[in-house]
């Protein structure tokens, strides 16, 4: 009877684990589109890669101590261990948004998403040093891939100012995030509007008296025969692409240098 019992109540857990809700943060996600596995004392994808959890897919982890979240792990390209923070592919996520909804997060962990600014300021605010990654696509198929030697944002009373160190890779000959180095995040509800207003989406703009956007992964997602300054946009490509200003799919990535 108390082996029968035993066998009833892990089922039941079985159950719970099997039908986990994600953050309610976020839009709701196909539970048949990825793995979900918990773990509430990883700080970061890289710790779950090395303890043996290196199938991509949606965690739970806990930079800080402070409250676990929910973010999409990448544990394949380049060795894995990569905290996504932002993706785009499709277009089917509406960037245009508000201070809060920048601060908290947005869209779909398996789809398109924006992390949220708070919790990519836990991720980085520790004494582990991050790099970024960012993954680029073109219509053509053209991949470039710029990687940063180090990444990280101030909190909101620092208007989650952008802390960026070099580009380290030779994938591309020109720094196009770089030049937003030490510059503060905005949206067109908040402060400097008139460059959110003025070139689409949240992303860090500086102090509104400069609004040239090297830079803006944000932008608008780009529609066939459809080309403007409010597009997502990578500098480089414009330079270097017939495809011009406006990537078909994006991903920020950060990873602990001492991977």
């Amino acid at each position: 009877i108390q082996v029968r019992s035993l066998l009833s109540k892990t089922d039941t857990l079985s159950d719970d684990i099997s039908t986990f809700i994600p953050n309610p943060l976020f839009e709701s996600m196909p539970k048949t589109s990825s793995i979900f596995i918990l773990s509430t004392t990883a700080r970061n994808c890289a710790e779950l890669y090395k303890s043996g959890r290196r199938i991509s897919g949606v965690y739970t982890i806990d930079p800080d101590g402070s409250g676990a979240f929910n973010v999409y792990c990448d544990q394949t390209t380049a060795n894995g261990g990569w905290t996504v923070i932002q993706k785009r592919m499709d277009g089917s996520v509406d960037f245009n948004r508000t201070w809060n909804e920048y601060k908290h997060g947005f869209g779909n962990l398996v789809g398109e998403f924006w992390l949220g600014l708070d919790k990519i300021n836990r991720l980085t605010r520790n004494k582990t040093k991050n790099k970024l990654r960012v993954d680029l696509g073109v219509t053509t198929g053209k991949t470039v891939h710029p990687e940063y030697d180090w990444f990280g944002i101030g909190n909101e009373t620092a208007k989650y100012r952008l802390y960026i160190g070099n580009i380290t890779n030779a994938t591309v000959s020109s720094d196009s995030h770089g030049p937003h180095r030490n510059l503060v995040f905005g949206t067109w509800d908040r402060e400097p509007v008139d460059c959110a207003q003025r070139s689409g989406r949240g992303w860090w703009y500086g102090d509104g008296i400069n609004c040239a956007v090297f830079s803006n992964l944000n932008g608008i997602y780009p529609r066939c025969g459809s080309k403007t300054s409010a597009d997502i946009h990578w500098a480089e490509l414009v330079r270097t692409s017939a495809e011009g200003s406006a990537p078909s799919s994006t991903e920020m990535k950060i990873r602990p240098v001492d991977f």
